[in-house]
């Protein structure tokens, strides 16, 4: 007779092997899902840099104009009250700068819609292959209005300016807005 005890040998059981695929499965299901909230949300950071770097672009169109006295001070207004600038609260597309090469003007409507370059297959940009993507799903406003005093007096030298882009992304159904506001001054 054999005196060493008998040595108990045990596995899982197929119950234990199916709870833990199950949590398994679970786990990575949810990797997934956070994968694709990432992936949504670059797009979605994408739009908005764009959408600032339209604004941004649109309020340096203007001090570049004053900048250069290519428009005289009087024509730093929007149309109703004189000047170039397409009236608020009208969300134009975006098109690029017409003859007078300021954007969001009204001469820009026969210019052609705005585009965004990217690099082609070469990865370089400036080349034959780059990419055109229509900025279509934008809209622009440029506000420009007179800044007043205490008292309730225009000062004609100054004026407050709103830029605001309108874009649409996937993930939500009312649309973005990213605005942009300073002053200009008759004066550099």
């Amino acid at each position: 007779m054999d005196s060493t005890p008998a040595k108990s040998e045990r596995g899982f059981s197929l119950v234990e092997v199916m709870i833990s695929a199950a949590i398994m499965t679970v786990g990575l299901l949810t990797l997934l899902g956070v994968f694709g909230l990432a992936m949504a949300s670059t797009q979605q950071a994408q739009q908005d840099m764009i959408a600032k770097q339209l604004a941004t672009e649109a309020m340096e169109s203007i001090v570049t104009a004053r900048d250069t006295a290519q428009i005289p001070w009087t024509s730093i207004q929007n149309v109703s009250n004189g000047g170039i600038f397409i009236d608020n609260p009208q969300f134009s597309p975006i098109n690029l700068p017409g003859p007078d090469g300021i954007l969001g003007t009204a001469d820009d409507t026969g210019a052609g819609p705005a585009h965004l370059t990217e690099p082609g297959p070469d990865g370089i940009v400036g080349t034959a292959d780059d990419v055109q993507l229509p900025l279509t799903n934008y809209q622009r406003s440029i506000s420009i209005t007179p800044v007043t005093d205490a008292a309730g007096n225009v000062n004609p030298s100054l004026r407050s300016v709103t830029v605001t882009i309108q874009y649409y992304v996937p993930q939500r159904r009312a649309p973005k807005q990213y605005a942009i506001s300073g002053y200009i001054s008759q004066f550099r």
